[in-house]
């Protein structure tokens, strides 16, 4: 049995993106928003997200200007962290859920893995690009933290999935943002996850290189 079928990954491509042009309401947004938005359209390959597609006003100014400058790229869980493209970072992006110290103080406090790795970013939070897919405990004590007074980072990628938490915790990041004095690009309600938060990052590193669609 045979199937046919289109195997050239760059003509797969081009014709994902023209789809998604025709099929997403694009109008409003500056051409690297336009750019963002399609990049998640494509992750989860549904054309009506871009509704919910929220991006501050400096958002991709800044998150650009960061990757530019290889500032760290900090993220939530290692699906994030691997499905950023790595030919166009200079600095592998950085995780510490699994970190041997991460665990401990999880069972100290009673919280996440998640929301304890965030200990672990220390100083490289400032200036960072922050990459949040998967868990919504991690964005909500980002804000908190930010609240309390550490240093900002460039962006945050904020766009957790599920039933628990997920919805609030994008919608939080929302509401406070310009409270907070940071840029965020987030996918309100309950879709999400780590390729749709990757993939805004890796929209913003083609935008860099003059990689559009």
């Amino acid at each position: 049995m045979s199937f046919e079928y289109q195997p050239n990954p760059h003509a797969i491509e081009q014709d994902s993106f023209r789809q998604i042009r025709q099929l997403t309401d694009l109008s409003g947004l500056s051409d690297d928003a336009q750019q963002v938005v399609m990049r998640v359209v494509h992750s989860v390959g549904d054309p009506l997200v871009a509704q919910h597609m929220r991006i501050s006003t400096n958002a991709c100014a800044a998150g650009r200007k960061a990757l530019h400058n290889h500032q760290a790229i900090l993220c939530d869980v290692e699906m994030v962290k691997q499905g950023i493209t790595k030919r166009m970072i200079q600095n592998p992006p950085l995780c510490y859920l699994n970190h041997e110290d991460t665990t401990a103080i999880a069972q100290l406090r009673g919280e996440t893995r998640s929301m304890a790795a965030l200990d672990l970013w220390g100083d490289q939070l400032a200036a960072s690009v922050v990459v949040i897919g998967n868990a919504p405990t991690a964005l909500f004590r980002l804000l908190e933290m930010i609240k309390a007074g550490v240093p900002k980072p460039a962006l945050i990628v904020g766009i957790p999935v599920g039933f628990v938490g997920a919805a609030e915790s994008k919608q939080a990041l929302w509401d406070i943002h310009e409270e907070l004095g940071i840029e965020c690009i987030t996918l309100l309600g309950r879709q999400g996850g780590s390729a749709a938060a990757s993939s805004v990052v890796n929209a913003l590193l083609r935008c860099n290189i003059g990689e559009r669609y």
